[in-house]
């Protein structure tokens, strides 16, 4: 689990010094005055996502019994501003490589697809607010360390975020199945942004829209989507790109995609034989559809 801050106060606190927070929860039907509404005005000025739940569901989160109804989950690392990312890609004096997901909600994931960004030298990964999953530290340890290597950008909106992208001339390639050009048949070498779809629903249809090109990913065994297998084909993308912009670095990316293509088709045989090897957080959904 997160760590979490419980009570009216100590949230407040932590908004005001400005330490990093996934979302703010706050009990159904708490009054919004006072203390809450300076945690509630505090929270949007800072793009932080406030839920709410029933108390029963806090009771259950406290470790204290003391939450108030209010708890807030903490970042095990500080986001970054879009903006920032570009910064980040100037100063290193290559052409961009951006991660976008739309919606990733398992935490395993997502540490994988940091981990694989990491290793091929993105200079930055975007994530959504909303129904999508934060830097717990969950997402930490699946990352291997690469967490702290690697800069995360947290926006609101991820069609606005490719816009802004788009203006900096920034290629935009998202991984749909309904791509008509191959995933490998795409120059990753210009500045480019990856932009891949959560394990549930995919990419959405208005951040389609954004997006420059759609490139799909063939799968040669029986099945043709699997929330287990997201983040490996998330992988795969990352790596070619990397492959092809980094001839210094092609040889161990070539090796990695080897590894990531025997994972391919051990889940399709997995699956084939009536074993999805699902788990973790966030895969009880149903299929993923990219």
């Amino acid at each position: 689990m997160s760590e979490i801050i419980e009570g009216r106060n100590p949230v407040l606190e932590a908004l005001k010094s400005g330490r990093p927070l996934n979302k703010v929860l706050l009990a159904n039907n708490i009054e919004r005055h006072g203390v809450v509404g300076q945690i509630l005005h505090l929270a949007r000025e800072q793009g932080i996502p406030v839920e709410y739940a029933a108390r029963p569901a806090l009771d259950r989160l406290s470790t204290t019994a003391a939450h108030q109804g209010v708890i807030a989950f903490v970042s095990v690392k500080e986001y970054f501003e879009l903006e920032e990312l570009l910064t980040v890609s100037k100063q290193k004096d290559e052409p961009p490589l951006y991660i976008i997901l739309d919606g990733i909600e398992d935490p395993q994931n997502l540490g994988t697809i940091i981990r694989t960004a990491e290793a091929t030298g993105a200079h930055g990964v975007v994530i959504r607010e909303r129904r999508a999953v934060g830097l717990t530290s969950a997402v930490a340890r699946a990352s291997a360390g690469a967490l702290e290597y690697v800069p995360v950008a947290r926006v609101n909106n991820i069609a606005q975020a490719i816009e802004t992208l788009k203006k900096n001339n920034v290629w935009v390639v998202g991984i749909d199945p309904s791509g008509k050009t191959e995933y490998d048949q795409v120059d990753y070498r210009p500045p480019t942004a990856i932009v891949i779809g959560g394990e549930g629903q995919g990419i959405s249809d208005l951040v389609k829209k954004r997006c420059d090109i759609l490139a799909s990913i063939p799968m040669r065994g029986k099945i043709t989507s699997l929330n287990a297998i997201s983040a490996t084909r998330a992988s795969f993308v990352c790596l070619s790109g990397g492959a092809r912009r980094s001839p210094v670095m092609r040889v161990t990316v070539e090796r990695w995609l080897e590894v990531f293509s025997m994972k391919l088709s051990m889940l399709d045989l997995r699956v084939g034989s009536g074993s999805t090897g699902r788990g973790g957080a966030g895969e009880a959904g149903g299929k993923e559809s990219t």
